[in-house]
């Protein structure tokens, strides 16, 4: 049977079950007694398995089946849950996560699970796992079991006992405050390959180079050298705590009884194949509200139908130019009607493209939970207005702005428990992510109710880093100075940390919401907390526009940038600094000549009256002074192509009714 038709909807409900246990594993961890929640992600596992089984993803099936027994000797009562228990279950659903993944990017969804299957089969046995602060005296016997050598593997060990040579299992834990992990694994590489070769590591040498253990590895070394030599040279590397050396003998490479797991879990994938075919070729496998009226549609889809509805909308600005040039009633009565209609159709589309915030929001949780466990503090993160919807374009790049801004709230944000305690704070601190509508803007805001950030720091830091000068420092307004650590490389943390560094990284989560027609403000007062609050404009394809000229040529600017217009008198202008201002409300903005920005020729008239409009980034002002408006459209934004790339203030270009084409100007880049 076909069964490469069902891949996309095996993919998607997939990830949905995938998420599903992650959410209730969660409100598990907090109700540990409730039944219900367990029988939740039994029923999301047990609809994975299947799935898995029937399209013939037997790795993935296999932990499923084994991350199933787990859970129900839990809901059967006969295991009690403990954050270790759901430590291993969360990985297993990391593991499962990750082949879902490779299936989705044409790979063949296969990993090496030995670790988690085993752990799994521990707990499923009743045996009692260690606590986190105890794994590394448990790494010694754990190891064992989970290195497993390939037939390949084998041959060449086998081979070495022969020549004389003899196999050691190396166990090495590094201390608990080990910064940089992976320079260690590097040095006790590096002293391993000059006394012997080594064969294979766990976790893989890739996993070990980004971190992804721990505090203790394995690694299969064959050597001339004796145990002890090898266990003195391993402990001259810095940060190493312990060092375990086991001699190998032919005994360990014996797999028959890996071999009868393999071919009896090959049984039980069979077995699940049958039961679950019928139901997944009649359904998705999806266990949802049979009355619920929705359709999956490929992203892909709506990006044509967008295009295709841009392509209508410059169209039907050049029928608006046509029916003011003719001026004839019915063809304006009619023009009048389809812009209606399309407007009415326009927001339907963009409607569809919509999507609710939660899909990024919900991996925080559990991203959350683990990063408190690591840093030994004791953090709640509350969630509101998670159903405040976006456009899939900026959903998709807005993930890892947040995951930045969120570490860095709980590792420099929130205080150790003991220092919450002794300053009068409850030991659980808190971290709200709240998204909400404002105008054709949404608003991410992250607020923590920790330490907050230290003015004076970072003004003495950015100061002696060059960021500002000690002149214009003095200038500063307080919120001034916190931006000051989304400059690049910033960073007032005394110990550079695994987890992150206050600046670090915060630079890229500066461009990348630039990059999207937002900005990002800081707020924090010491002691109490920071806010940090993104501002992301609703979409990114149809905007509202104010057209003006410049002698024969026609700039667009963005309405979500814009105060306010103005008609300023030539006595009005003042110099300061060597830079034309004005005075406006009460505030000196600056004053741009946009046909010097831009080069424009132009005929030397002395003009009495200039036309200004006034634009803002965050709290920064300008005034744009311009020849003429012409008045406010909504345009389509277009790219200039990999050609024009980097032209300084210009984001884009669009087609105006009468075919001209009109730039973009980017008043970001023009506020410094």
């Amino acid at each position: 049977m076909e069964l490469s038709q069902y891949l996309e909807v095996f993919i998607e409900e997939s990830k949905e079950n995938l998420q599903t246990c992650n959410v209730q594993l969660l409100e598990l961890e907090r109700n540990p007694e409730d039944l219900a929640i367990v029988n939740e992600i039994f029923r999301s596992a047990h609809t994975l398995k299947g799935m898995s089984a029937t399209m013939g993803y037997e790795d993935l099936a296999n932990l499923t089946h084994k991350m199933e027994n787990v859970l129900d000797a839990i809901r059967n009562e006969k295991i009690k849950v403990t954050p270790e228990i759901l430590d291993v279950v969360f990985k297993s659903v990391d593991d499962l996560e990750a082949m879902v993944f490779s299936i989705a990017e044409g790979g063949d969804g296969k990993r090496d699970v030995t670790e988690v299957v085993t752990l799994l089969q521990a707990i499923e046995k009743g045996e009692v796992l260690q606590s986190a602060s105890n794994e590394a005296a448990a790494a010694t016997e754990i190891h064992t079991l989970s290195m497993k050598y390939e037939a390949f593997e084998q041959t060449v060990i086998q081979q070495s006992f022969e020549q004389g040579f003899c196999c050691f299992e190396i166990t090495v834990s590094l201390r608990g405050d080990c910064l940089l992990k992976a320079a260690r694994v590097y040095m006790v590489f590096e002293v391993l390959e000059k006394l012997g070769e080594v064969i294979k590591s766990f976790p893989t040498v890739e996993q070990l180079e980004e971190e992804q253990f721990d505090h203790s590895f394995v690694v299969a070394v064959v050597s001339q050298e004796d145990a002890s030599h090898i266990e003195k040279s391993i402990r001259k590397v810095s940060e190493v705590e312990e060092v375990t050396v086991m001699e190998l003998t032919s005994h360990h490479l014996h797999n028959n009884e890996n071999n009868a797991y393999e071919e009896q879990q090959r049984e039980v994938v069979e077995k699940e194949r049958e039961e679950m075919m019928p139901k997944t070729t009649n359904s998705t496998g999806r266990q949802s509200n049979p009355s619920s009226k929705t359709i999956r549609v490929n992203i892909e889809r709506l990006d044509v139908l967008m295009n295709l509805f841009e392509e209508l909308v410059i169209d039907r600005g050049r029928l608006e130019q046509i029916s003011k040039d003719l001026n004839n009633p019915e063809l304006n009565e009619t023009v009048e009607r389809m812009t209606r209609i399309s407007a009415d159709l326009q927001n339907i589309i963009l409607n569809m493209r919509m999507v609710p915030v939660e899909t990024v929001f919900n991996r925080f949780p559990r991203m959350v939970r683990q990063l408190a466990r690591d840093l030994n503090k004791k953090i709640e993160l509350e969630i509101i207005g998670a159903e405040t919807e976006l456009d899939r374009t900026v959903i998709d790049e807005i993930g890892d702005p947040l995951v930045h801004l969120i570490r860095n709230a709980l590792d420099h944000g929130i205080e150790m428990p003991e220092v919450r305690i002794k300053n009068g704070k409850p030991e659980q601190g808190t971290v709200k992510l709240r998204a909400y509508h404002s105008g054709n803007h949404v608003f991410i805001e992250l607020e923590d109710d920790g330490a907050g950030i230290n003015k004076k720091r970072v003004l003495e830091k950015a100061i002696q880093k060059g960021v500002v000068s000690e002149e214009v420092g003095r200038t500063l307004t307080d919120r001034q100075i916190y931006e000051l650590i989304l400059s690049s490389g910033f960073s007032t943390a005394e110990q550079i940390s695994d987890i992150s560094g206050r600046g670090v990284g915060l630079d890229v989560v500066k461009a990348t919401i630039e990059s999207l027609g937002g900005s990002i403000t800081i707020d924090s007062t010491v002691g109490q907390g920071s806010l940090f609050s993104i501002q992301l404009p609703l979409t990114l394809s149809i905007i509202s526009v104010m057209l003006v000229e410049i002698e024969a040529e026609k700039y667009a600017i963005p309405l979500s940038s814009i105060i306010e217009t103005a008609i300023v008198k030539k006595e009005e202008i003042m110099n300061a600094h060597n830079q034309r201002v004005i005075d406006f409300r009460g505030k000196v903005v600056p004053l741009l000549f946009l046909e010097d920005v831009f080069d424009i020729p132009k005929d030397s008239t002395d003009e009495e009256f200039y036309s200004v409009v006034v634009v803002r980034k965050g709290e920064k002002m300008a005034g744009l002074v311009v020849d003429s408006f012409i008045g406010q459209q909504e345009i389509v934004l277009k790219s200039l192509g990999n050609y024009l790339n980097d032209v300084f203030a210009i984001s884009g270009a669009t087609i105006l009714g009468d075919g001209q084409v009109a730039l973009i100007v980017d008043c970001n880049a023009l506020i410094k």
